[in-house]
């Protein structure tokens, strides 16, 4: 253990720091708007548009670490994020701020790829696990550091904005001064994309929603406590609560989550948060102690989602498919993720705060519709299934390439850019869960595989770091 965080030390220390500046910037430009009388549409589509540029940014940050290399590409997206944030003291047009989150979103999505990429390629798969798991402890320890700091800045001024901007020149230290080499990237490839859509449709609307939830949150959560009293420390600590109580228990509902069906325990949760919603609606005056229970108790569901909705998938896909279907689940994570906050903006806008948690009750009771034992295949889950569940970071502040430190994969064996023939069992009507076990979704067979030639109608691209069957290109310039 001491001996792999020191290997990788300088990575976490610019993660964990990266990930403080975050926290607090979106935290604090939903309070500063909101402060200003801003509207809370434009409230959710800074946040929206900053969660758009981290999900298309991939490949360009792919692209920029492929010409100049990590540690360049690195810096040059650190001092990119840097002058967005110094930029906003001096222009006060809300045009121009949306143009500089999405900007700030591809360079902070390239910063990651620079660092994930980096732990991938350098990480074998016996420590996998080890790496993940101080890696996503370095995320969330970030993110919730960055909520409390509001604490440190009382007025909501320009002062956060620069304590940000130090935050992101910070992280270069670590990485510009490490020992370790550069490691090696991967040309991106095609995805097929029908067969995973096929494979994990429910999975992919409890991510769709989770994504949904965990956009509205960090955007309109802020507003919702600075309308109801809050100042900008106790809205800090009203998200920091969420998002911790979130963390700690990935582990003890993770041990559930591979002792009973996670169908179950997914649409369990969901009524949970659907009911917890309720007394939210408006209906009465909670205290500020009350309302951070709420958020603890509330956090506990919304940030489980996306681990829960992952491992379910992880169970119906082949694990030699499974570096694709990291990749696809963050697409459809980030893209609930741009739109929850522009719905539950322009609700807000019209009914007020309260509304928030109508939103979030929303997106609970359509899980609650949607994610039934019944409507899954019995017979068609993984041969390892059910698989390890595996705690994750947000995922919506790191890249996709976080998801392959998954240890359930093996990228040295993956296959998932190669041709699949459609499974005719996808489009036929579901059938009841098995009673052999965990209900699982589809499954083709090991001669299906093996007779594939087909074509495939829809491909996508993806960040290509997790891609070992794909070519390698030449390390960094200036490296053996």
């Amino acid at each position: 253990m001491t001996k792999t965080i020191g290997a990788f030390f300088s990575l976490y220390l610019a993660t964990l720091i990266l990930l403080l500046s975050s926290g607090l910037f979106n935290t604090y430009l939903g309070l500063r708007l909101t402060a200003l009388s801003v509207s809370e549409v434009w409230v959710g589509a800074m946040i929206a548009s900053y969660y758009l540029g981290l999900m298309l940014g991939a490949r360009v940050g792919h692209r920029l670490i492929i010409g100049v290399g990590h540690i360049r590409a690195y810096a040059a997206c650190a001092a990119l994020v840097t002058v967005t944030v110094l930029a906003l003291i001096l222009v006060q047009d809300l045009w121009f701020w949306l143009g500089l989150r999405f900007v700030a979103g591809v360079a902070m999505v390239s910063l990651f790829i620079a660092i994930e990429s980096w732990l991938n390629e350098q990480t074998e798969n016996a420590s996998r696990g080890t790496v993940f798991g101080f890696y996503m402890i370095a995320s969330c320890l970030g993110t919730v550091l960055g909520q409390l700091s509001l604490g440190l800045f009382p007025k909501l001024d320009t002062e956060p904005l620069v304590f940000v901007a130090i935050c992101s020149v910070l992280s270069l230290i670590p990485v510009t001064l490490t020992r370790r080499l550069h490691p090696a990237l991967q040309v991106p490839a095609p995805l097929a994309l029908r067969y995973y859509v096929a494979r994990v449709p429910l999975s992919m609307t409890v991510l769709f929603l989770a994504g949904m939830l965990t956009g509205a949150f960090y955007g309109l959560a802020p507003v919702y406590g600075l309308q109801h009293g809050m100042d900008s420390s106790q809205v800090g600590v009203f998200l920091a609560v969420s998002v911790s109580a979130g963390l700690v228990c990935q582990w003890p509902l993770g041990w559930l989550a591979d002792h009973m069906s996670r169908v179950r325990l997914i649409r369990s949760g969901a009524l949970l948060l659907l009911c917890l919603g309720v007394p939210l609606w408006g209906w009465f005056d909670f205290s500020y102690p009350v309302l951070v229970a709420f958020s603890g108790v509330l956090g506990i569901v919304q940030f489980t989602l996306y681990p829960m909705g992952a491992a379910f998938a992880n169970d119906n896909v082949d694990p030699e498919r499974r570096v694709g279907l990291s990749a696809l689940l963050y697409m459809v994570y980030g893209l609930g993720a741009c739109l929850g906050p522009l719905a539950a903006g322009g609700l807000m806008r019209v009914w007020g705060p309260d509304i928030y948690f109508v939103f979030v009750s929303a997106c609970a009771a359509l899980l609650v519709v949607f994610i039934r034992e019944r409507k899954v295949k019995g017979t068609h889950r993984s041969k390892d299934a059910p698989t390890q569940f595996v705690p994750m970071a947000d995922t919506l502040q790191n890249s996709s390439v976080m998801a392959v430190l998954d240890p359930r994969v093996d990228p040295q064996h993956d296959i998932s850019h190669d041709p699949v023939v459609d499974d005719p069992l996808a489009a036929s009507d579901e059938e009841p869960a098995s009673s052999d076990g965990e209900p699982g979704q589809i499954r083709e067979s090991a001669s299906q595989r093996a007779d594939a030639p087909a074509s495939v109608s829809q491909q996508t691209q993806i960040p290509a770091s997790a891609h070992s069957r794909l070519r390698r290109l030449s390390p960094e310039p200036g490296q053996p």
